[in-house]
């Protein structure tokens, strides 16, 4: 995706103004990793002003109503919308009880995410070496790549094993070393791979990866293709070792699992991009691997390891942090694929509320996709009545079987900045599409009404 169409799509969503965003990976000497790039976070959007007519839960209801009978939405269905640009919840329906949220709950990975790392924080992939034995270490970028794409365009720009094959074949030519043998540590992350609670067939059908601190493409076995490998950080360390060995370093047979020694010597690394740039790629897209890493990385920069539990953990405590009550919200994952997930929708608006009014967390707003435009709106609001909603609306997706749910913000025909968050988690069986449309509709109506009788 291009950044200028994207800068565009901020400044009509919310009256923005937008500063230099930049992200990248690149190889780079061996030295210790700092915490952060040394790049300010953006200020991508102006805070919230008190604009526009002011909306009234009247005024709300009646342009909601419409949409929200639809049949099509089944018997649990919701909406709650809150004024951004004064601070209050305006109207709320149908959250007596919470909801499946499907991928809306990587708003709540991501904000923590942000919260917990810093948008400018990134990750590394390194090599060590004692002796003649090298190690690669895995940092957790979920983005990593084999190679470099060719697109020019590519956002976020990401770190490539080819990279780092290359600098650690120079460096290692220049301390005199010609061969070695090859490990390959992934123990940052810790646990089971994959979640208990995910259906038994999402790892078999592609549909997510074993979660792990080492892997190119999110473990795919080709690019592109949804089929990934048993074991994402051997199939990893395997194409490094062809890359190493088309860079000149002669790599022994057989390589295995090896825990770097504490006494190793770092020989080069790749920075991943940052994690205001990886949130943004991940809600875009709905990324389900990037945001199981994130999750893990939550785990581990709150002290509590860098296990699913650790992570649902820190996750808890951050978003309570963060004034989001999760008491009555039962959270399985990070990416929102577990169907015993059950959270409140003001929860949900939640997310966006706080990053609304933090600058350090707007990259949750900036990765939100534009409807009808980009990421997983692209194809969405063409349905009778919801045009109103193109390009004005950015909302995160929640799409399962029986599941549909948007979270986000639009400014209403006044001005007034509005989040929200609609779902339903009872769709009937032949219905998913109208009941798509049907939320689809009602947010559209938030951008075309004053809410105000």
């Amino acid at each position: 995706m291009a950044r200028p169409l994207r800068a565009v799509f901020v400044t009509l969503t919310a009256g923005t103004a937008l500063t230099g965003l930049v992200g990248g990976a690149q190889a780079v000497p061996a030295s210790p990793q700092g915490a952060t790039t040394g790049t300010a976070a953006p200020v991508v959007l102006a805070p919230a002003k008190a604009e526009g007519v002011v909306p009234t839960a009247a005024g709300v209801r009646k342009v909601l109503a419409p949409a929200l009978a639809d049949p099509s939405l089944g018997k649990h269905y919701g909406a709650t919308v809150y004024d951004a640009s004064r601070g209050k919840t305006v109207y709320s329906v149908g959250t007596t009880r919470p909801y499946v949220p499907a991928s809306t709950l990587k708003l709540l990975t991501t904000v923590a995410a942000l919260e917990t790392l810093g948008p400018d924080h990134w990750f590394s992939t390194s090599t060590v070496r004692s002796g003649s034995s090298l190690v690669l270490v895995g940092g957790g970028d979920p983005l990593l790549t084999l190679k470099r794409s060719s697109d020019p365009l590519e956002f976020p720009v990401r770190a490539t094993l080819q990279d780092l094959a290359t600098s650690t074949a120079k460096s290692l030519r220049e301390q005199g070393v010609s061969s070695v043998t090859l490990g390959y540590d992934a123990t940052l992350f810790t646990g089971p791979a994959a979640n208990a609670k995910w259906q038994p067939n999402y790892i078999p059908e592609g549909i997510a990866a074993p979660t792990s601190a080492l892997w190119v493409n999110e473990g795919r076995i080709t690019p592109g293709q949804a089929k990934r490998a048993a074991s994402p950080s051997a199939a990893a360390a395997a194409s490094f070792a062809t890359l190493l060995r088309a860079a000149g370093i002669k790599v022994a047979p057989g390589v295995k699992p090896l825990a770097a020694p504490a006494t190793a010597q770092k020989v080069s690394e790749v920075r991943s991009a940052p994690v205001g740039d990886i949130v943004e790629y991940v809600n875009l897209h709905s990324d389900n691997d990037g945001a199981e890493v994130l999750l893990r990385h939550v785990g581990l920069s709150t002290d509590n390891g860098g296990s699913y539990a650790g992570g649902l953990k820190g996750l808890r405590t951050t978003l309570t942090k963060l004034g989001l009550n999760v008491s009555k919200a039962r959270i399985e994952d990070g990416s929102g694929l577990s169907r015993t997930n059950q959270v409140p929708l003001d929860v949900l608006a939640g997310a966006v509320r706080v990053a609304v009014s933090r600058p350090e967390l707007r990259h949750l707003i900036s990765g939100l996709p534009v409807a009808g435009f980009t990421g997983s709106l692209e194809n969405r609001f063409a349905a009778p009545g919801t045009s109103a909603g193109t390009g004005l609306v950015r909302a995160k997706t929640g799409t399962l079987t029986g599941v549909h749910s948007l979270a986000g913000l639009v400014r209403s025909r006044t001005g007034s900045l509005l989040v929200f968050a609609v779902a339903t988690d009872a769709v009937p069986a032949n219905k998913p599409l109208e009941a798509r449309a049907a939320l689809d509709r009602a947010v559209a109506a938030l951008a075309t009404c004053g809410c105000a009788a």
